[in-house]
């Protein structure tokens, strides 16, 4: 396991470091905005780029192209509502979606406004559909930004620190330790039951809000 991890791992680090964080920049546009977050996956894109940080310095232009990269795709979702939302919904990739993913967003948004915005960024599907419903409401783009950045930078720290330090420990230990495959792999595991967990709390409290609108505060939306 050893071999096949460290021919992965060196990869990855034989990327140029800032063409490598280019790139995980430009994903996190393409995973944040058009819808592309249903197919491109941004938590596999950080980790991956994560696992060849080499120092200080990378580990924060990391985090800083995906948090840029993030805005940005938000940015571009949140126009494209604003202009193009119902034509959007209405295209083949929007009725794929199903429209009750789409009502959901919107009545999410209606009843917990900043607050879903936020939360929406650790949920999957309604990571990619905020930003456009976002741009079909009254919410207004600072707003919109004001509760998405915080949220897109503790995703991008997460994300980077796991991957940075899981594969920072094989590296320590895989001269020394036949398993040390085995460590690598669990500290992904560990964090991606984790992030499974913490994803079934928020969206159970969420959905307890959905069904009880009366006990949510949705006044953020202005």
């Amino acid at each position: 396991m050893n071999d096949v991890l460290t021919t992965l791992l060196d990869l990855v680090q034989s990327v140029d470091p800032v063409v490598r964080t280019v790139l995980a920049g430009v994903a996190m546009v393409l995973e944040t905005s058009v819808l592309l977050g249903l197919i491109v996956p941004g938590d596999t894109v950080a980790i991956v780029s994560a696992t060849a940080v080499a120092s200080p310095f990378e580990f924060g232009a990391l985090v800083a192209a995906l948090v840029v990269g993030a805005l940005m795709g938000e940015s571009v979702g949140f126009a494209l509502g604003r202009f193009f939302g119902p034509k959007i919904r209405a295209s083949a990739p929007g009725r794929r979606i199903g429209e009750a993913n789409w009502v959901r967003a919107e009545n999410y948004l209606a009843r917990r406004g900043g607050i879903a915005v936020f939360v929406s960024r650790f949920l999957p599907v309604l990571h990619s559909l905020i930003p456009l419903t976002v741009g079909t409401s009254p919410m207004r783009y600072r707003t919109f930004l004001t509760w998405t950045t915080p949220a897109c930078i503790l995703w991008a720290l997460a994300y980077v620190s796991v991957g940075a330090a899981a594969a920072g420990s094989y590296r320590e230990l895989a001269d020394q330790l036949h398993q040390a495959g085995y460590v690598f792999a669990g500290i992904i595991a560990v964090f991606a039951l984790l992030v499974v967990v913490v994803k079934k709390v928020l969206h159970r409290r969420e959905e307890r809000h959905m069904a009880h609108p009366d006990e949510s505060v949705g006044d953020d939306a202005s």
